[in-house]
Parts: C-alpha cells; sequence; structure tokens
C-alpha cells in the first residue's frame, strides 16, 4: 500500500493529470531565495474572449489543488468548488475564462517538496525553500503572464485561498478587477498557527517522515498526516455543527466498548478524514504550506498599516464571513472592511448565518452563491461583459 501511495503521489507531482506551465525565468521568493525552473499545474474552464476580458483565477485553500470542476484525478470526486464553479453557477463558466492553478509548494503538479529537483534528480523534500502567500500569488502571475493575459476580471478564494486574493489585491491591483476574499483575514492569528504547529509536529514526530526524506526511502508518515488533518479538521466544522451530525451517537454498535476503539461517530468520521486524506496529499506539502499561512500578515508588510495595501486601489472588493466560522472569525473580515474603507475603496460585505463553520464556503449555502452571483454579475457590467 505504501508502494502505491508513493508512485501515485509521485506521479502527480512530477506529471500531473492537467495542464503544465514550465517557466524557465526564475521565481525570486521572499525568503531571497529562487525557484528555476518552476512548473505550475492548472486547470482552466469556459473560453476566454477576444480582448481578454473575461478571466477569472480561483484560488484554492490548505489541502485544494486545481480540479476546482472537474472530477478528481486520484480521489474520482467532484471538484472542490463545482457547487460554486461551471456552467450556469455563481462564476459561470459560460461566461468567463476560469482558472484554477495548485500552489507552489502543494503536491499535484506545481514544484514542491513532492517535486523532482532538477539538480539532484531526487524528490525536494525539505530542500524546497520555504514558501509564503506572495511567493504563491507572484507563482500566478508568471502563469497569467503565460497565458498572455493581461488583467484579471476576477480573483475569487475562501480561506488560504482568500489570503491570496488580498495579496493579488496588493500586488497587483491594476491586474484586479475585482476581488472576493471569502472566510479569510489580513493575518492568521497566534491559534490559528498553534495549530498548525501541532499539525507539522505530528508529521515530524511520525518514525517514517525519515526527516522529510520519505519519499526517497519508500515510506509514508501516514500516522502523523492523518493526525495533522483530523486535529485541522475540527478547526473547519462548528460546534453546533457537530452536535446536529454526530452529538454522542456511538458508531455501529448499542453499548460502549469500554476501550479506545472508535466507539463514538465523530471519532470514526475524522480517522476517516485522516485515512483518506494521506492518499491524495503530501506530508512535506502540508507542512510548506501551513507554514505559508503562518507567515501571512498583510499589514506587517505594508508599514503595520493595513490600509495601505491597498492605498489608491481601484479594485472592487466583496468580502464574506460566516457566522459559525471560528478559524477566521467575522472580526477578521471587517478588519479588512475598515481598511478598505479607509483607502477610499469600493467595497461591500456580508456576514452570512449558518451553523457550518469555516468549512461553509464549500458546501450548499444560498446566500453565498447569491452573494457571489449578485458580485461579479454587477461587475461584470461595470466591466462591460455581457449579460448572462
Amino acid at each position: 500500500m505504501e508502494r502505491t501511495t508513493n508512485e501515485a503521489a509521485r506521479s502527480e507531482a512530477d506529471a500531473p493529470h492537467s495542464l503544465v506551465a514550465r517557466i524557465a525565468r526564475p521565481l525570486t521568493l521572499e525568503s531571497g531565495k529562487a525557484l528555476a525552473p518552476l512548473n505550475i499545474a492548472y486547470q482552466t474552464y469556459g473560453e476566454l474572449n477576444a480582448d481578454r476580458s473575461n478571466a477569472v483565477l480561483v484560488c484554492h485553500a490548505l489541502t485544494g489543488d486545481q480540479h476546482v470542476a472537474n472530477v478528481h484525478p486520484v480521489t474520482g470526486k467532484p471538484g472542490w468548488w463545482s457547487t460554486m464553479v461551471g456552467p450556469g453557477r455563481p462564476v459561470d463558466t459560460d461566461r468567463f475564462f476560469v482558472i484554477c492553478s495548485n500552489v507552489v509548494g502543494g503536491c499535484l503538479g506545481t514544484t514542491g517538496p513532492a517535486s523532482t529537483n532538477p539538480a539532484t534528480g531526487e524528490p525536494y523534500g525539505l530542500d524546497l525553500p520555504v514558501v509564503t502567500i506572495r511567493d504563491m500569488v507572484a507563482a500566478q502571475a508568471m502563469l497569467i503572464d503565460h497565458l498572455g493575459i493581461p488583467d484579471l476580471f476576477a480573483v475569487v478564494g475562501g480561506s488560504m485561498g482568500g489570503m491570496q486574493v488580498l495579496e493579488w489585491a496588493a500586488s497587483y491591483p491594476d491586474r484586479v478587477f475585482a476581488a472576493l476574499p471569502i472566510a479569510t483575514a489580513a493575518k492568521h492569528s497566534a491559534q490559528n498557527i498553534a495549530f498548525h504547529e501541532v499539525g507539522r509536529q505530528a508529521i515530524t514526530a511520525d518514525p517514517d517522515w525519515r526527516n522529510g526524506r520519505y519519499l526517497m526511502e519508500g515510506a509514508v508518515p501516514r500516522k502523523g498526516l492523518a493526525v495533522a488533518r483530523m486535529a485541522a479538521h475540527i478547526t473547519y466544522l462548528s460546534e453546533p455543527a457537530l452536535q446536529t451530525k454526530f452529538g454522542r451517537n456511538l458508531q455501529d454498535r448499542d453499548a460502549r466498548t469500554f476501550g479506545f476503539d472508535a466507539d463514538f461517530q465523530i471519532e470514526s468520521y475524522l480517522r476517516h478524514q485522516g485515512a483518506s486524506f494521506v492518499e491524495r496529499f503530501d506530508a512535506n506539502s502540508y507542512l510548506y504550506v501551513t507554514r505559508a499561512m503562518d507567515y501571512f500578515d498583510l499589514a506587517a508588510d505594508h508599514g503595520g498599516v493595513l490600509a495601505k495595501a491597498f492605498q489608491g486601489t481601484k479594485t472592487r472588493f466583496c468580502v464574506a464571513s460566516f457566522t459559525s466560522d471560528w478559524l477566521f472569525p467575522t472580526e477578521g473580515a471587517r478588519q479588512i472592511v475598515h481598511a478598505l474603507n479607509a483607502a477610499a475603496a469600493n467595497v461591500s460585505f456580508v456576514e452570512i448565518a449558518t451553523d457550518k463553520g469555516h468549512d461553509a464556503f464549500l458546501l450548499d449555502v444560498p446566500e453565498l452563491f447569491a452573494t457571489t452571483r449578485g458580485f461579479i454579475d454587477a461587475a461584470a457590467k461595470v466591466r462591460g461583459l455581457p449579460s448572462p
């Protein structure tokens, strides 16, 4: 089983089931180091119009990838945001040319720790320089250049994807007409860094992590990565949702076992989440991508004043949060809105009432769909794009 997982991980890392932009120009990272050559795996949906004005970039969250609206080549499941992106969806692929790329540091074809290091012929492992959200966005900008698109009609994303949306608006304001950051913040909180550190420690404590060389040594840190996923998954949910879905219900039994098997449904659910995650995600990528989120602090990058990140922006913004999201609570969204107001930006804000927690942005939440559709339709009208 380990050999099969290793082979699958290496296959997607170096020969993904998607388009790949191979860029010779070095990507200079925030750390001062450079990556070259750079591979960026991506998917597109819809058609680019004649004047190249209808491109929408979708930015994925922590454990997402480029397969936003197509069947996933590893899991066989629908795209991770097929509720939002597709024909007739709020991000309508009958109207827009939608692009989604795997982030730098990921594991599905964009240069990451599981990718082959051309200097050694082996996976990068921990030899890959640490990357940041700004580095991810800089790589996406190189992809957009590669595709010959001067500017984007919209950049959309939730959670870590929302961080990328904010970074796009700050770093490339002239290339973003509309920005929709969802369930995110302008910096990662101490609590969120703490949760990520628990996950990273679980991975590195697994004997099969092998100091990051597990792919070279034919091992997989399954237990550590599964525990990391289990801990993180709890933060994506809300207590009311957990109570409604699982409560204290027992799993396939009528009484407690007085042992340490998965007596409760919630235990079984988390174990399943951990086990399935190991089959599609690289452990070292988890270290890199969580660290990128931890380092994100947009205000710190602009003299400690968040409004300066958006000074003079012409981008239109819609910021969305959820009432039950305790991972990225509404207060963080309000800070973004206040900064945008201080920068005299065009911004709307909505807090959506739901008990689904942080993961609400990925789920069937009609209010989010209506908000997204309304914002995009209004922006498209101003942009001069055809109505649906």
